[in-house]
């Protein structure tokens, strides 16, 4: 369990340059995940529309009985053309970019709170963020103690 304290009374010329970095960052890892998400979804988009755009598969979707098998197969076709599998790939990088990023930001943003004792930072839009803790259930290890 991470103890949350607040900040000493004295705080140093350091403490005070590390606080500034630990906000930059947060601001940085905000203004990047906002970024590839938005990339993300047009991306996103633009596989969908290669899939509902290619008239095999429109033919395969509308045949109700066998539309699961023929339109798993004219997916898997087309994923090797280059041009998809690169579309593809780059979809799932950004997916695995964003949940880094969100994770070094949740990071970032305990220690924020940590250090300075505040439950709210302003991002670069100045919109102000509340900081939130989540708790999460699970299950505990039969191991002994």
């Amino acid at each position: 369990m991470t103890d949350i304290s607040p900040p000493a009374d004295e705080s140093s010329p350091q403490d005070a340059s590390i606080m500034l970095n630990l906000e930059q960052m947060i601001k940085n890892h905000l203004t990047q995940i906002d970024k590839t998400k938005e990339n993300l979804k047009k991306h996103q988009e633009m596989l969908a529309d290669i899939f509902l755009n290619d008239p095999t598969f429109q033919e395969h979707d509308k045949q109700a009985k066998e539309s699961a098998k023929i339109k798993n197969a004219t997916k898997s076709e087309l994923l090797k053309r280059t041009a998809v599998a690169d579309l593809s790939a780059k979809v799932r990088e950004m997916k695995i970019t964003v949940k880094e990023s969100q994770g070094a930001l949740n990071e970032y943003v305990r220690e924020y709170q940590r250090l300075s004792g505040v439950n709210e930072i302003t991002d670069e839009k100045g919109n102000v963020l509340e900081i939130v803790y989540t708790v999460k259930l699970v299950r505990k290890s039969s191991r002994k103690s």
